[in-house]
């Protein structure tokens, strides 16, 4: 028995390597090739929002350099987590993928139960643009800096109201922020979308706001609004003259909206890189640079590798101020 096996040891290896070799061939082949149909780009939130405005732009300029097209899919809905548990669920073949933002690393620490890990079931492409955040009041106060803002807050303690566009969202974390790093005392009260918070913050029924550059801008030009600082970790280039909260005497304090690409975990690296340099050549090109500035926002495109530990650290440094803020999503 052992003689047979071995003379016909020859000639299941040559069987074997024949089937094979057409296997092996294919996954170079299916990944040299792609894309060969259209791409979903999934947008979690719905159509006129920043996101949405930005998976659009990217997506026009991304289906002319591959050759194919790229259709914008909004699924908005439960903070962006409806349409990012379709992509984590998706094919990972590269054509069904994610434009996220900031809420992609605060709903794991704001719902009980999420359907879909947001680390381990993604693979990041990269992160597209961030942004500064105003901290804006209410002319009627009577504060032009963080140290009179905090000042006036302590000899208001518990009176004082601020806004943001959503639970959960940059503007309310910062707002947290500010109240953890200096004892104050103020009420989160969220509307919806960034349009009715500042009206809000106009008719002074909150006190004050991190908003986004663009929207707040529009109003303190008209002293509707008064800036106070950014929040970001250096000043922005849109506003050099506002200081960052962190140099108003609150070192280590900073907040950036972002959004950025993924697609589903177990992506094949060759697409992912290849959707990570189409999307950084894009972001390269003056018309795109111009039109994300006009938005107020900076333009990133970073490695995945980065991209993925970033949004790790994101996790990890938001979840305890959370817990403590006491803020959820059902």
């Amino acid at each position: 028995m052992k003689h047979g096996l071995a003379e016909r040891a020859p000639v299941l290896a040559v069987i074997i390597a024949a089937c094979w070799a057409p296997l092996a061939a294919a996954a170079p082949a299916a990944t040299g090739s792609y894309p060969s149909k259209p791409i979903r780009l999934i947008v979690p939130q719905p159509p006129g929002g920043t996101v949405d405005m930005l998976a659009r732009m990217i997506a026009q300029r991304l289906a002319e350099s591959l050759r194919q097209q790229v259709v914008v899919d909004n699924r908005g809905g439960a903070s962006g987590t409806i349409g990012s548990d379709l992509v984590a669920k998706a094919p990972a073949d590269g054509y069904t993928v994610l434009m996220t933002m900031t809420s992609h690393t605060t709903t794991p620490s704001m719902f009980a139960r999420l359907p879909y890990d947001a680390i381990r079931d993604f693979a990041p492409v990269t992160m597209v643009t961030s942004a500064a955040l105003i901290l804006a009041v209410n002319p009627a106060l009577p504060v032009h800096s963080v140290k009179e803002l905090v000042g006036y807050a302590k000899s208001k303690s518990g009176q004082l109201n601020f806004t943001s566009a959503a639970i959960g969202s940059g503007g309310h974390l910062a707002g947290e922020l500010l109240k953890n790093m200096t004892g104050i005392a103020a009420t989160h009260v969220p509307y919806r979308g960034t349009g009715p918070a500042i009206i809000a913050l106009m008719a002074n029924e909150v006190q004050f706001m991190f908003a986004g550059l663009l929207p707040a801008q529009a109003q303190v030009k008209v002293n509707r609004l008064r800036a106070v600082a950014v929040s970001s970790g250096k000043r922005s280039t849109f506003i050099p003259e506002l200081p960052t909260v962190a140099e108003s005497g609150l070192p280590g304090f900073e907040v950036v909206g972002w959004y950025g690409l993924l697609a589903p975990a177990g992506t094949p690296v060759a697409i992912i890189n290849r959707l990570q340099s189409q999307i950084v050549r894009i972001l390269a090109q003056p018309e795109i640079r111009g039109r994300i500035a006009g938005e107020g926002a900076e333009v990133v495109g970073d490695t995945p590798a980065h991209f993925g530990e970033f949004l790790q650290a994101d996790i990890a440094r938001w979840a305890p101020l959370i817990r403590q803020s006491g803020a959820k999503l059902d």
